[in-house]
């Protein structure tokens, strides 16, 4: 059997297709939490003189809670299965954003702020972890289409975000987007449910190796190629959350937030066309190279990315202050950084398994959370120099790191590993993933 076919065609309605699309459009439902949110910064400050460090605190908080509760909400996922969990995620997300509504505190802010974590992290983990489980045959494309949905997500929204802040407050059009997405994602999750064994392909690509162990979170905690692959993740995260949350801030210090540019017969302020184009490359980046790394390798593909990524934020740091550069420069940085999202959740699915892919995924996914500590450092840096300079030197530096570890060290260790558990080798077949809820 071809693998792209599925051996059982009397699946869910739309087959695993349908699975992935409404995964996709659940979590560009999210998304706003998180690249909507450098938006709100200025005009929150304004009114309530917190300060521009205190407010990224919120950000920071809602990435820590997204993120370190993942593997929880995975078990949760490998064990109940996709729907009610994308149903708690939804009706949190919402709850969040109407929060932030009438949020006339940081204490208020910060709670709003985990509880979105905590339901944008339910919505992300599960449907990566159902992307991983219905297209083992696929996994770098389908990782990437249903993280695409998450950072590109926001793209359609940015501009009527911008227009009704500018229009009807930022109260506002957190109440009202919160109700849209929150609800959204609610009524999607009745759809999803997790594959069953006679659904899936019955073979396997040979071009990337796959484990024919299935590797628990405790078992693939232990091993040393998790950890490499864990402070890669947590190195390139950093300077791309860096870069989501403080691009407004960055705009209005070069003067540019406000600069209108013309690009294909539009013009709008310099910060609003950056956003909107950041949206979609970096949504774009991520099935485009989960695609690549399914036909030349996971490692290679991050060597070619991540030394992307070092070199397109020292260019930023260079001509940055001229408003068509920077539009096109922040671009490229998203472009560059957004695949961290479908190629590491690919590369462990590959080296640990499939039967507990939510919950290994999402204990990997847990070195975003580590990241967003650093983020407010970037402010302070910035408040200490004078400049932005000296942060995208340390984002490009560790982004040139990561190139490195992926092809030396990396690599080889996931030869050794995959050598032992891959298909043909020598280890134990996994248990059957029949048992799987729906």
């Amino acid at each position: 059997m071809l693998n792209n076919q599925v051996a059982n065609t009397s699946g869910p309605p739309g087959g695993r297709w349908l699975q992935l699309i409404v995964g996709v459009i659940c979590m560009a439902m999210v998304a706003n939490l998180q690249y909507g949110w450098t938006l709100f910064v200025s005009p929150m400050d304004a009114k309530h003189g917190w300060g521009l460090t205190g407010i990224q605190v919120a950000f920071s908080i809602f990435i820590v809670t997204e993120t370190w509760l993942v593997p929880i909400e995975g078990w949760f996922v490998d064990r109940y299965g996709p729907r009610i969990v994308t149903i708690a995620g939804g009706l949190l997300c919402g709850i969040a954003w109407m929060l932030n509504s009438v949020a006339d505190s940081l204490a208020m802010l910060y709670f709003a702020a985990a509880v979105g974590g905590i339901g944008a992290g339910a919505v992300y983990g599960t449907c990566v972890g159902n992307a991983l489980k219905w297209f083992p045959d696929r996994r770098g494309f389908a990782a990437g289409v249903t993280a695409a949905g998450f950072g590109a997500g926001s793209a359609l929204t940015i501009i009527p975000i911008a227009n009704m802040i500018a229009s009807s407050g930022y109260e506002h059009t957190f109440m009202v987007f919160g109700l849209i997405q929150g609800g959204s994602v609610f009524l999607l999750a009745f759809l999803l449910r997790a594959p069953r064994a006679a659904e899936l392909p019955s073979a396997r690509p040979g071009k990337v190796g796959q484990s024919r162990r299935d590797y628990t979170p405790v078992e693939m905690a232990k091993t040393p190629v998790f950890w490499i692959m864990y402070l890669m993740f947590t190195v390139v995260a950093a300077g791309g959350l860096m870069a989501t949350a403080q691009i407004g801030p960055i705009a209005k210090d070069y003067g540019l937030a406000e600069t209108p540019i013309t690009l294909v017969g539009l013009t709008l302020p310099a910060l609003t066309f950056a956003l909107a184009i950041d949206r979609v490359l970096n949504g774009v980046t991520r099935p485009f190279f989960g695609w690549v790394s399914d036909h030349i390798g996971r490692e290679n593909t991050m060597f070619i990315a991540f030394a992307l990524e070092a070199v397109g934020i020292l260019a930023l740091a260079k001509w940055g202050h001229h408003p068509m550069a920077f539009v096109f420069l922040t671009g490229l940085v998203f472009f560059a950084w957004g695949e961290i999202f479908s190629l590491f959740p690919a590369t462990c699915g590959d080296t640990f398994g499939s039967r507990y892919a939510a919950s290994n995924a999402g204990l990997l996914y847990t070195a975003k959370g580590t990241a967003a500590l650093l983020v407010p450092i970037s402010s302070v840096i910035a408040t200490a120099t004078g400049s932005w300079d000296m942060v995208f030197v340390l984002a490009s530096g560790v982004n040139a790191l990561a190139a490195v570890l992926a092809l030396f060290v990396l690599k080889p260790m996931r030869a050794r590993i995959m050598q032992e558990n891959s298909v043909g080798g020598t280890a134990p077949a996994s248990r059957p993933a029949a048992s799987l809820a729906e």
